[in-house]
């Protein structure tokens, strides 16, 4: 079944049930979507925290949304800034929603993967995680990933933030650039009974291995800028990037 995807920005007042949101355009912060999304209504707000990510999945759509709690700041909203249109014979655009771990062992030791060649960053060292798959909710996919990419069981303990990053140009395994925009939600995960890491996923995957790191080598390592953001990040507050 094909189902048409969208990734979406919502708002919780503080003190209140009410969510209003919608589409964040290409290449936009999850968190500055929302304050637009709600100066489109009339209304001046501040992000304060990531609350929940989840999709919600019809017979026709999946629809990946990031749930901020936000207050209302005085002053006039303004008038909402219209997305400047495609220019002729631009690159091909994607959107891509994901959902990575930062994953750790008792041992305080940390679960990285390495990008293999024919990726954008091969050769760095990356979060376990990736692509939600269409009727998947995000938790799911990354446990789903985590065993895929390192063989490794883990648990959820904690919604760490949520991120973005536009790539243009980036050129992947399609062979041609496409202009990329990835929204990528990230956990924190715990692995109760680590073992060696081992990728079981199909040859010719983004993933060329995965290995445990203790906290003292990590300095040294060439890693992806979301490595660098998980392993700095505050916890349930961030908003990200």
């Amino acid at each position: 079944m094909t189902r048409a995807r969208t990734i979406t920005a919502y708002g919780r007042v503080t003190g209140s049930e009410t969510e209003l949101g919608g589409p964040i355009r290409h290449g936009e912060n999850p968190a500055t979507a929302v304050v637009r999304l709600f100066a489109e209504a009339g209304r001046s707000v501040g992000v304060l925290a990531v609350l929940d990510v989840r999709a919600i999945v019809t017979a026709d759509a999946h629809e990946d949304r990031i749930l901020f709690e936000v207050v209302p700041v005085p002053g006039d909203p303004g008038p909402a800034a219209e997305p400047a249109p495609p220019a002729d014979g631009a690159m091909p655009r994607g959107q891509r929603f994901a959902a990575y771990g930062l994953a750790t062992d008792p041992d305080g030791r940390v679960l990285l993967t390495e990008i293999a060649p024919g990726y954008p960053g091969a050769g760095r060292w990356h979060l376990p995680g990736g692509g939600t798959d269409a009727g998947e909710q995000p938790a799911d996919a990354l446990i789903r990933e985590l065993y895929e990419e390192t063989g490794q069981v883990g648990e959820i303990t904690e919604l760490l933030g949520v991120t973005h990053r536009r790539s243009p140009g980036a050129i992947g395994p399609e062979g041609y650039p496409i202009d990329w925009h990835g929204v990528r939600a990230l956990y924190r995960v715990l692995v109760p009974v680590p073992s060696q890491p081992t990728v079981t996923e199909d040859a010719g995957g983004s993933t060329a291995a995965a290995a445990w790191f203790s906290p003292a080598e990590l300095p040294g390592l060439p890693t992806t800028e979301v490595v660098q953001w998980a392993l700095a990040a505050p916890g349930r507050s961030a908003t990200g990037v």
